[in-house]
């Protein structure tokens, strides 16, 4: 290390409605080394990315990339730099198989019109074998689970010519087995002279794997660590501004009375594959009931019934002794029923309309803010004034676009409107999904509050440190089955349960675990 690959100086990017997204920003890599960016959502780090990768253009400052003065116009030209990006969603194509992916748009050719499919992957096989990769370049993207998808990715970039890689949020949807295994190919990565720039909110795995930390706060660097000389509690505080608890005091949980009740669900995909297979449990009033597993193991399928997005189920579903089938979405919320979608973007908000339409879609018919022909405006408009304040969305008024808030803040406003109706049962999918301490940490809260005060929340999330903090039962979810159910959610290592998530564990009868007989 020593030697700076690259300098970003003076960055300023301001998008076209005014936000100033990344002030006056400076960032260096140094060779062989994995660098850490961090801070809270709408702190300018994906901007920061999209203006090296070349998805954005800045308004000033320099790009200086192994000692000469570079433009980066697309990602065609950062690529052909010596720059990937590894993006959170996944950038691949199902149908196809793994050397497919890896050569996609730069495929060796036998003649011009003709892609040499033998070259193909022997070249994909290449590439993973020199990497250390263990994976069969023959198999189909689809069939592959999560961990293999964004080894794909990396191997993707790699073939590319990649010496300086951008991993954004690259954890957020995998195991601790598959974490451990990604952190080994990003050391070998490193040891063959790799440059890593490594975007996350989760500090410990930073504390773990990164050589160096640049902190961004409201679009300003807070400035560059080494990793070993900042405590995560510090980090925290520079990103956030003050001090935040990543570990949450509950009291004990007080059970009430039972609002959920699921009994030998059955769900089957379009392919008709049994997504969630003979299922029963019990939710009550005062207990936080979370759910955890890989992504893909049945719970969009389980949510989607739950809340009546769809009814295409064999089983039964009561929520306080009234059958799902037989209501509408909007006499399910009506009964107490709050869901935090899964995808913000298409299920949580409408990003064309302003914050305080969005706050209000489940409650414009309520005779609070409703007359017998007009709305109340000014009362709607007061209460979203509020809710903005109370839920710190970061704005200029309700009259701004969802759109163009950060993910943060949208999460934040999805929350607002679902936790502003006093509900007795909330559904909350992936709740802090994507978003900084400082924001996950005012949502858990929340979540604390409302079941401290007697309202039955189902946590379904792909951040095990949620879960396990969250939860006064934890059931792991495993190809539409339940796995294993534990109580003593406080003492269960992530270890063990990543065994129960990747079905090599399994408790074969858990019926006093999840509901009474």
């Amino acid at each position: 290390m020593g030697d700076k690959v690259l300098q970003m100086k003076n960055i300023m990017k301001i998008y076209p409605n005014g936000v100033v997204a990344v002030e006056d920003v400076s960032f260096e890599l140094e060779k062989g080394e994995i660098h850490a960016l961090l801070g809270e959502n709408g702190a300018g780090k994906s901007t920061l990315m999209k203006v090296l990768f070349g998805i954005e253009s800045p308004e000033q400052g320099d790009i200086i990339l192994n000692g000469n003065k570079v433009s980066i116009k697309s990602p065609l030209e950062a690529i052909k730099m010596g720059i990937g990006m590894v993006h959170q969603h996944f950038m691949l194509v199902p149908s196809l198989t793994v050397a497919e992916n890896i050569v996609l748009g730069v495929e060796p050719k036998k003649s011009n019109l003709f892609i040499d499919e033998e070259k193909a992957f022997k070249l994909s096989k290449e590439i993973a074998e020199t990497y250390n990769f263990d994976i069969d370049v023959t198999e189909k993207v689809e069939t592959l689970p999560v961990g293999l998808k964004q080894k794909v990715e990396i191997l993707k970039a790699l073939y590319r010519g990649a010496d300086i890689l951008i991993l954004d949020e690259p954890t957020a949807v995998l195991t601790p087995q598959e974490t451990e295994e990604l952190f080994v190919q990003l050391k070998k990565l490193k040891e063959k002279g790799h440059t890593i720039i490594f975007i996350s909110h989760k500090l410990d795995e930073i504390k773990e794997i990164c050589d160096r930390a640049t902190i961004m706060r409201n679009g300003k660097s807070m400035g560059t660590y080494h990793v070993k000389d900042i405590s995560t509690a510090e980090m925290s505080r520079l990103m956030v501004g003050r001090d935040v608890v990543l570990t949450f005091d509950k009291k004990p949980s007080e059970l009430r009375e039972t609002v959920l009740r699921v009994r030998n669900l059955t769900v089957t995909g379009t392919t008709g594959i049994k997504r969630v297979d003979d299922m029963s449990f019990d939710v009550k009033a005062g207990e936080i009931f979370g759910i955890a597993g890989v992504e893909g193991n049945g719970q969009g399928h389980l949510v989607e019934v739950l809340t009546g997005l769809s009814n295409k189920y064999t089983g039964e579903i009561t929520v306080f002794d009234k059958e799902v089938k037989e209501y509408s979405i909007r006499e399910l919320r009506d009964f107490g029923m709050s869901h935090i979608p899964e995808d913000r973007m298409t299920f949580g908000c409408a990003k064309n309309m302003n914050i305080m339409d969005n706050m209000f879609t489940n409650q414009y018919h309520k005779p609070e803010y409703s007359g017998k022909v007009l709305l109340k405006n000014k009362k709607i408009e007061s209460r979203a004034k509020e809710l903005i304040k109370e839920y710190l969305v970061k704005c200029k008024s309700y009259k701004q676009n969802v759109g163009m808030l950060s993910g943060g803040n949208i999460q934040k406003v999805v929350v607002a409107r679902e936790f502003s109706t006093n509900p007795k049962i909330i559904i909350a999918n992936q709740p802090t999904r994507g978003i900084d301490v400082g924001a996950a940490e005012f949502i858990r809260r929340r979540i604390i509050d409302f079941r401290d005060a007697g309202c039955a929340v189902i946590l379904i999330s792909a951040d095990l440190n949620e879960v396990l903090e969250l939860s006064d039962r934890l059931a792991v979810i495993y190809k539409g089955k339940f796995t294993g159910v534990f109580k003593d959610v406080k003492n269960l290592e992530e270890v063990k349960l990543g065994e129960y998530m990747l079905g090599i564990k399994r408790d074969d009868n858990l019926e006093g675990l999840l509901y009474e007989q």
